[in-house]
C-alpha cells in the first residue's frame, strides 16, 4: 500500500515552530534578472549598456520611494510607468550627453524595445527546480512584488513558472510600494499566516531588511557578494542563490534535492 503524503498542517506539527509554512519571493532582481536588459542596452548604445542598466534600476527604486512617501501617496504611479520614467531619466543622463552636437534623437524606438525586453526578463535558472521542490512538499509559494499585476503575470508566463506559484501579489491595489509596512502585510493577508511563519526571499538587501523588520523570516540572496545594509539588523540568513531556500526545511526529500 502506498504511503499517503502528509499535509502541510501535519508536517508543521512534526517540525520545529520556526520552520516556514509558506515562502514568498520578491520578483525583480530575485526571480527575474533586472540586469539582463543590459545586453540589449549595449547593442543599442555601445559602451553605455552596463551603466544604463544600473542607473535605470536605481532610479526605478528611487521613484517607488518618492511616490510612496510624498503627500501621502498622492503622486502614485504603477510600477510599469515608473520603470519607463526611470529609463528615460537614465537615457538623458548617460546617453544624451554623449550625442554629437545637433543630434536630436528622441530615443522613442529604443525605449520601446527596452521596455518590451523588460516584460520578458530572464529568470534565474534554479528557480523552477526550487519551486517544484517546495510544491512537492505542499509548501505554498508566491510572489510579493512592487510590479503591477499585468507585468507580473506576463513575467511569470514568460519564465515558464505557471502552475508553480500559489500567489502572485502586487502592491498596486494599495498604492504603496515596499518598504511600506502595508506592502509586506499583503503576504499575511494572502496566505492567512503570520509574518513569522513565512519565509520572505529577496536579492535586494533593503527589501530583505525591511521584511525582517516587519517580522518575516528572511533570506537575502547575495548573488554579487555585496555587504548587507548597516542599520543594525541582519536578515535571518543569507545565501548565494535561490537553492538556499531549501535549507530552511528539514524534510529529507527537500533538503537533499540537487538543483542545476
Amino acid at each position: 500500500m502506498s504511503k499517503t503524503r502528509p499535509t502541510t498542517a501535519e508536517k508543521s506539527k512534526a517540525c520545529p515552530a520556526d520552520v516556514p509554512r509558506a515562502v514568498l519571493f520578491d520578483a525583480y532582481g530575485t526571480l527575474f534578472d533586472v540586469y539582463s536588459v543590459g545586453l540589449l542596452a549595449e547593442q543599442l548604445f555601445p559602451g553605455h549598456g552596463q551603466a544604463l542598466g544600473l542607473l535605470w534600476r536605481d532610479k526605478q527604486i528611487d521613484y517607488t520611494r518618492l511616490v510612496t512617501t510624498s503627500n501621502h501617496g498622492a503622486h502614485y504611479q504603477p510600477f510599469w510607468a515608473l520603470t519607463r520614467a526611470a529609463l528615460v531619466y537614465a537615457l538623458k543622463r548617460i546617453v544624451a550627453p554623449a550625442l554629437a552636437p545637433g543630434d536630436d534623437t528622441d530615443f522613442e524606438t529604443q525605449i520601446e524595445r527596452l521596455m518590451n525586453q523588460y516584460r520578458h526578463l530572464s529568470a534565474f535558472p534554479e528557480i523552477k527546480t526550487v519551486l517544484a521542490a517546495l510544491k512537492a512538499q505542499g509548501i505554498p509559494t508566491g510572489i510579493l512584488s512592487n510590479g503591477d499585476a499585468a507585468m507580473l503575470n506576463l513575467a511569470v508566463k514568460s519564465a515558464g513558472l505557471d502552475g508553480l506559484l500559489d500567489h502572485v501579489i502586487s502592491v498596486d491595489p494599495i498604492r504603496k510600494y515596499k518598504t511600506h509596512p502595508d506592502a509586506y502585510a499583503l503576504g499575511e493577508q494572502a496566505t492567512g499566516l503570520a509574518a513569522k511563519q513565512i519565509l520572505f526571499v529577496s536579492s535586494n538587501a533593503w527589501d530583505a531588511l525591511a521584511a525582517t523588520w516587519y517580522g518575516y523570516q528572511t533570506l537575502w540572496v547575495n548573488r554579487y557578494q555585496l555587504p548587507f545594509e548597516e542599520l543594525g539588523t541582519q536578515a535571518t540568513r543569507s545565501g548565494e542563490n535561490l537553492r538556499d531556500v531549501l535549507a530552511f526545511f528539514p524534510f529529507p526529500s527537500v533538503s537533499k534535492i540537487t538543483t542545476p
